[in-house]
């Protein structure tokens, strides 16, 4: 298996730290608000990922983070705490809010078929260790003390940045101009951030420099190497994270213990609306609540993704979307065709072959897509050995295909499909997500018609 690592800028091929075991670790949500579809680009292609690594045989650890503390709204250290700033929004306790978009973020995965973490792990369970961690670093020199808490001091790391490239320095330095006073280094970060005077925040806690709270790229380092030691074998998670989350982690991690944090390192590019990144922040985002009341199979979504590769920017809108569900529609009629039975091993092998190689081409699953359909069309085979390949391929793709059966359909459930066909074509969405509500209950999928 070659998969892309960042910090080497090259495809690399996958040898495990331990015998068939694979520890991959992911950057989860900041549970302030929502995860949008642009989050779930991301952890759909982690999801990729790891049942990959199952059908290739690895036994897979995979960790999850969930980030309930010291997440500040600027990269350079400035501005409030996430977590605190939507909880004033919402006029809730930050621990309320917190468990309320951790539980949402749980149901959307749940929705477009990401499996289970290993672990869901909280940042604020992790305080002791991450104090402790900051405490190995002062003691070695790494950290100094101003006004608004613990800093890490980069320049002390000779290959600081070497996950982006050091080349890239000066435009990082020129996009971060805003620095807290005292702040030796314009790289430098927040390890621990202390309390403001006559302030209280509702997440704070007492440490040997003053009552406050952890910086954010402290806790990955502390869960990883709790969870799965170090170094372990996958580091993943957004684009967006490697010029300042990531590359932090990697500083903490060589400073304080004189290792390597993770082998590889994987990142996932984002997804656009009309050529603008999709932000919590900047509002306007999608979820994948969105587009289920729009009239769309969740997993439409998915299939959405797989048709552009983890490392190329993604374009949505409603458009593709059409495009996905007929893709998948498409699909699901070919599967209701096939049953089970005898195959021929030394057929459905071949193919199997082939499946594994474009998937162990650094997950190359547009092309995959492409190589279901030549399956299906595939006169060497039987229906019997084409319905045992796309269950097995399915164990990657995550698309249900197990679940795709004969029904025999009353004229009441006729109706009803006919109708909400009819409003999707009007783009009475309402009335369509009506329709299908009504389908759920009376125990059918929605699955249209329209390819």
């Amino acid at each position: 298996m070659k998969l892309y690592n960042t910090l080497s800028r090259k495809k690399e091929k996958l040898i495990p730290i331990k015998k068939n075991k694979i520890g991959l670790y992911a950057c989860g949500p900041t549970v302030y608000g929502y995860a949008h579809i642009g989050n779930f680009r991301t952890y759909l292609f982690e999801d990729i990922l790891r049942r990959s690594l199952e059908y290739n045989g690895y036994k897979v650890k995979h960790i999850v983070n969930i980030t309930d503390v010291g997440h500040l709204t600027s990269d350079a250290d400035t501005g409030e705490d996430k977590m605190e700033k939507g909880a004033k929004r919402e006029k809730k306790s930050v621990w309320d809010i917190a468990e309320y978009y951790t539980n949402s973020f749980k149901e959307d995965a749940l929705k477009i078929n990401i499996k289970k973490p290993s672990s869901l792990v909280k940042a604020t369970d992790y305080i002791d260790e991450q104090i402790k961690i900051i405490l190995k670093l002062e003691k070695k020199g790494f950290t100094y003390l101003i006004d608004d808490g613990v800093y890490f001091d980069t320049s002390k790391i000779e290959d600081y940045g070497k996950l982006w490239g050091s080349k890239k320095t000066k435009l990082r330095a020129g996009a971060r101009v805003k620095m807290s006073k005292g702040k030796k280094g314009i790289t430098d970060f927040a390890l621990w951030k202390l309390t403001p005077p006559n302030t209280k925040r509702q997440m704070e806690w007492d440490s040997p420099w003053g009552r406050g709270f952890p910086g954010w790229h402290t806790e990955c380092v502390v869960m990883a190497k709790s969870k799965l030691g170090m170094p372990f074998d996958i580091h993943c998670g957004g684009i967006d994270h490697i010029q300042v989350h990531h590359t932090n982690e990697i500083a903490q991690a060589e400073a304080a213990y004189n290792k390597n944090l993770s082998n590889f390192w994987l990142h996932c590019e984002f997804l656009n609306l009309k050529d603008k990144k999709m932000s919590k922040s900047t509002g306007g985002t999608i979820r994948v609540k969105t587009i289920e009341e729009k009239g769309f199979n969740p997993l439409a979504f998915r299939y959405l993704c797989l048709g552009t590769h983890y490392r190329s920017k993604m374009s949505f809108s409603w458009e593709a979307m059409e495009c996905a569900e007929n893709g998948l529609n498409s699909l699901y009629k070919e599967i209701k065709n096939l049953k089970g039975g005898k195959i021929s091993k030394q057929k459905t092998n071949k193919r199997k072959r082939e499946f594994l190689n474009l998937i162990n081409d650094d997950l190359g699953t547009p092309k995959i897509l492409a190589f279901l359909r030549k399956v299906l069309k595939d006169r060497e085979l039987s229906i019997c050995d084409k319905h045992y390949l796309m269950l097995d391929f399915d164990k990657v793709l995550g698309l249900n295909l197990d679940k795709i059966k004969k029904d025999v359909v009353s004229e009441e459930i006729k109706e009803i499909i006919e109708k909400r066909e009819k409003y999707r074509k009007n783009r009475e969405w309402a009335k369509a997500d009506k329709a299908r509500k009504k389908l759920e209950k009376l125990g059918y999928n929605t699955i249209d018609s329209r390819c």
